[in-house]
């Protein structure tokens, strides 16, 4: 069977709308999507290094959509494994696990790796929204689009935008 590692952040936790919805209550104006694009999350938004350190913040992130119902049939015929460095940001840990068990409860926790760095974990397939950790990979690779990647081209990558996508590949009808 083979196994499939899926990101959390911008791939399963729809990280960009909050940061949007953050930036506005604390600018109090919309930032134009179009300020983002081809632009590193840390440099479109400063204040993230300072959000992702309170606690609850990854607790709250919004669900990305048709990911619960993909990857509840995906994890039916696949061996799926949810890889996230969050030991980068120690208070986000039990915030993201709690949120898996609250918005994936199909995955056992034996299917959720908190790490620093996610070569350490083997996989046929990765899904992931990063080129960091795609272009190390020695498996196939998905790479789900966020406003960062979205312009990227030229690369081994397949792309995807969304996990209606995502199941066209995984559960051909």
């Amino acid at each position: 069977m083979k196994r499939i590692m899926v990101d959390m952040d911008g791939v399963l936790a729809d990280v960009y709308s909050r940061f949007f919805e953050l930036f506005e209550e604390e600018n109090g104006y919309k930032k134009p999507s179009s300020e983002i694009i081809g632009i590193k999350e840390g440099e479109a938004y400063p204040e993230l290094y300072r959000w992702v350190k309170i606690p609850g913040f990854f607790r709250t992130m919004p669900v990305m959509s048709d990911s619960q119902r993909v990857l509840k049939l995906i994890n039916e015929k696949y061996e799926v494994i949810v890889v996230s460095m969050a030991t980068e940001f120690p208070l986000s840990l039990t915030d993201k696990q709690l949120w898996l068990i609250e918005h994936f409860p199909f995955l056992s926790w034996k299917q959720a790796v908190f790490c620093g760095d996610k070569s350490l974990i083997k996989a046929d397939i990765m899904i992931d929204d990063h080129f960091k950790n795609l272009d190390h990979f020695e498996g196939e690779t998905i790479m789900f689009t966020q406003p960062h990647n979205i312009n990227s081209n030229g690369h081994r990558h397949r792309k995807m935008s969304s996990w209606t996508e995502i199941e066209k590949i995984f559960l051909p009808k």
